[in-house]
């Protein structure tokens, strides 16, 4: 692929997911790190995108909520099913942190008057209950991903849950990955403010790592994922004793 044509996708990629770590950006055009690093770089020169750290973003982005739909359309199939098999895991009554990802959108969806508090850093998963006079919802201030900061730190280290529901960009027999830091450091706050720690991972993200390194499986006790899965993963996931959820298909309109 020539180097126009690979910033080209890099660019409209950028555009429609405003954020993206250099890994994700490789496996998108399908080269190396080093490359996609040049690329970018070229890219800011063009003052369209900036570099961050283990990254890029769109300098003009579209709504958080564009972003949002964006992310939502990838393994939507898969998302709806592991909802589906996480929201079953949740016992009536229990406090819930939820992360920002579109996975856990898909579990809040599915939770109803199951839980009494929510607590997350995610807009649409806020609104979702924001008509209901059978929840509290605590949202962490200040800021909805993509644009992150160190308040939601402060709020999810001040907080406690029964169960910590969160997503990654990537999980391996070492533990699970993400893709911007500051998101990273958002979870492991939300991880140490819950008594249990649910992971739901589409199985796009088995086997694959991510710029950064967010948990090891000290603290993980459930993984919730797809039937696609790759059984050598999740028969070594089971070996060092986190539960793995299989979750069979749903319908989209389930």
């Amino acid at each position: 692929m020539h180097p126009e044509e690979r910033q080209a996708r890099i660019e409209s990629y950028l555009h429609k997911a405003e954020f993206a770590s250099l890994d994700e950006l490789a496996q998108h055009v399908n080269a190396s790190i080093s490359t996609v690093r040049r690329d970018v770089a070229a890219l800011e020169a063009g003052k369209t995108i900036r570099r961050t750290h283990g990254g890029a973003r769109v300098l003009q982005p579209r709504t958080d909520e564009f972003v949002f739909n964006v992310r939502n359309t990838h393994q939507i199939i898969e998302k709806e099913s592991i909802g589906e098999a996480c929201a079953a895991l949740i016992e009536p009554g229990q406090n819930v942190i939820i992360d920002s990802g579109t996975t856990c959108f898909h579990v809040a969806k599915r939770l109803g008057d199951k839980v009494a508090q929510i607590i997350t850093n995610s807009l649409p998963v806020a609104n979702l209950f924001s008509a209901s006079n059978r929840h509290e919802v605590h949202l962490s201030g200040g800021v909805i991903y993509p644009r992150l900061g160190v308040l939601a730190v402060e709020t999810f280290s001040r907080m406690h849950a029964d169960v910590a529901i969160l997503s990654g960009s990537g999980i391996t027999e070492e533990g699970t990955y993400n893709s911007h830091a500051l998101l990273v450091d958002i979870q492991r706050a939300m991880v140490g403010g819950a008594a249990k720690v649910i992971f739901c991972l589409d199985h796009t993200k088995f086997g694959r790592r991510s710029t950064f390194f967010l948990s090891d499986f000290s603290a993980v006790d459930v993984v919730v994922t797809d039937a696609l899965a790759p059984a050598p993963l999740v028969s070594a996931l089971r070996d060092q004793g986190i539960e793995v959820v299989l979750a069979p298909a749903v319908s989209v309109a389930a």
